[in-house]
């Protein structure tokens, strides 16, 4: 008999879509996916060279539950530098992904019965997390732009409340929270006594003029409350290799730790390793990987809105865009019937031959999310192929 808890979880739509994608592709159709979130660059040489350098050394056996102590002194290092918040090595944790680093984190703070405010629209797994530890997620929407709308926060907060997750740059919007923002939402924070978990792993897919911020760099208050998540997928292309960390108080960092020495224990060893290289070596490639992401956000985002009856906001981080589709929903072609996000992807992917994820799957059901981490040209023919298969509708 399955558990309750495991019947209570959602899967993940966006492995779903992928999933659906892959099997087009098995069969021989020519299928354009923009619904993973995984950066088509290769992973740095150096990272590389640094992984089969430390194998051969014999870096190939257990380490310490929370990681080896240069990969977490490179680390205090970088949050310093770059985002303005000091730790010491007992206070991070290393873990196989920031996946595992986020749910470490809510199982070490939340309790049965706990409520956790999401601002919405969110990464997917948030909700589930939320739940396998217990916990109540309280969704909150977020303004018309995505930008966090505090009153709403503020009205939700109840004697329950015990946690406030963010993710900024965010997954699905690729909205960046303003320091305005967060340090109203920080007084929310103080006031009430609440954690907070800021999920930050495309910090550093940033465009234009906007600036990154870490909101437990805001206070003394502020950093006692935070745990800071973040990882190596999204910045170094790294998303086989399963590296992330989170940075706490070492109360928090101890719970943390103690879950992990019974669940997965360290991380992989040798990866470890090539982590450090990437923190102190691979900025040119990061900032490479950015550029062009830039470059695929901007034809991307023109392309949606010069759409009829397409209305995207313009990202500020990460790698994806959110175009809401609601004027499509009644409008139909042959048996297909638009009556909602899910029914619009389904559409695109059998019609178009493109796939993307439902906005169904982070609480916005009146769009769809596009990850612009494929090549220009397979933008611009997937753009191509929507247009067309838009045109169909009536």
């Amino acid at each position: 008999m399955i558990s309750k808890r495991i019947k209570n979880m959602e899967p993940s739509a966006t492995s779903a879509m992928v999933a659906k994608v892959a099997k087009l592709k098995e069969q021989g159709e020519d299928v354009i996916s923009f619904s993973a979130g995984q950066p088509d660059f290769q992973t740095p040489d150096l990272i590389i060279e640094a992984c089969y350098e430390a194998m051969k050394a014999g870096k190939t056996k257990y380490e310490l539950v929370g990681g080896i102590r240069p990969l977490k002194e490179a680390i205090c290092e970088k949050l310093r530098e770059d985002n303005g918040v000091n730790y010491t090595p007992s206070q991070i944790c290393i873990s196989t992904g920031a996946k595992q680093a986020l749910y470490n984190a809510i199982m070490a703070v939340c309790d049965e019965g706990d409520e956790v405010i999401l601002p919405i629209p969110c990464w997917v797994s948030y909700v589930e997390m939320v739940k396998l530890a217990g916990g109540i997620a309280v969704k909150v929407a977020t303004n018309e732009d995505y930008s966090l709308n505090i009153d709403n926060i503020k009205n939700a907060v109840t004697d329950k409340t015990k946690l406030i997750l963010l993710n900024t740059p965010n997954n699905p919007t690729g909205a960046v929270y303003t320091r305005e923002a967060l340090m109203e939402l920080g007084k929310i924070a103080v006031e009430n006594d609440i954690y907070i978990i800021t999920d930050e792993v495309y910090e550093k897919l940033i465009y234009g003029e906007t600036e990154h911020i870490c909101i437990a760099s805001l206070s003394r208050e502020l950093y006692k409350r935070c745990i800071v998540i973040n990882g190596f997928s999204k910045a170094f292309s790294m998303t086989g290799w399963r590296i992330g960390y989170s940075a706490a108080s070492e109360e928090i960092t101890e719970a943390i730790v103690a879950l992990q020495s019974n669940t997965t224990s360290n991380s992989t060893s040798f990866v470890q390793w090539a982590a450090i290289e990437a923190l102190k070596k691979c900025d040119e490639n990061i900032e490479e990987m950015r550029r062009e992401f830039q470059k695929r956000r901007d034809y991307m985002w023109q392309r949606l809105n010069d759409m009829p009856g397409i209305k995207c906001a313009k990202p500020e981080g990460a790698f994806y865009l959110m175009p809401n589709i609601e004027s499509y929903f009644g409008k139909s072609y042959g048996e297909y019937k638009i009556e909602s996000a899910s029914n619009m992807c389904e559409f695109l992917l059998m019609e178009g031959k493109i796939g993307a994820v439902p906005g169904e799957a982070f609480y916005d059901p009146a769009a769809i999310r596009f990850a612009y981490a494929v090549s220009m040209e397979e933008i611009k023919e997937g753009m191509d192929r929507m247009e067309k298969a838009l045109a169909l509708l009536s």
